[in-house]
């Protein structure tokens, strides 16, 4: 029994020092060329009520409850998604920065199935006219036990992908010339 209790203690030590060395903070990003203006690019990625037809997390699960709240693409408008598939779980997405046409910047909050706040940006910038150079990115931190998981499993790797996804689909749809 004494020799549990010190293969307890090891085990408990070793996952706290893994979490001490861990990083907790993170900032993933992916770039495209998007042979688009800036503005349409911007105004199109702004408004929440897209993001579902872009982002590739709500793709994950098309029947996800969604609500909207506020002006579509202004300060202070929010999105909410509730979902069984654990993958895309229970979250809000609330706007919290809009530089027309530059910067736009959202707090995301996911209720289920952890709690994670994480911040989401996209930044816009015209190389020529008609086409754009945009940046999607996600900072945040890692709480336990999700920084200890990232030593093994990390957050680039994990997101990224979706990232890069996500800009090939709205790439497509804004050089087809979408409404927006």
């Amino acid at each position: 029994m004494t020799l549990f209790f010190y293969l307890l203690i090891a085990f408990i030590t070793f996952i706290a020092f893994l979490h001490a060395w861990a990083k907790k903070k993170y900032d993933i990003s992916r770039t495209m060329v998007i042979n688009a203006p800036r503005d349409v690019v911007f105004s199109y990625v702004r408004q929440l009520k897209k993001h579902p037809v872009w982002v590739p997390w709500f793709s994950k699960h098309p029947k996800a409850v969604l609500k909207h709240k506020g002006e579509d693409g202004k300060l202070g408008a929010a999105i909410y998604w509730r979902s069984k598939n654990n993958e895309i779980g229970e979250g809000l997405q609330k706007i919290i920065k809009v530089k027309h046409p530059r910067v736009f910047e959202t707090r995301v909050l996911f209720v289920k199935p952890v709690k994670v706040s994480l911040l989401t940006y996209f930044a816009a910038k015209e190389l020529e006219p008609g086409k754009s150079k945009v940046v999607w990115g996600i900072r945040g931190n890692l709480p336990f036990p999700l920084s200890v998981m990232s030593l093994f499993y990390s957050p680039d790797k994990l997101m990224g992908q979706d990232l890069e996804k996500g800009l090939i689909k709205l790439k497509t749809r804004m050089e087809k010339g979408v409404k927006i």
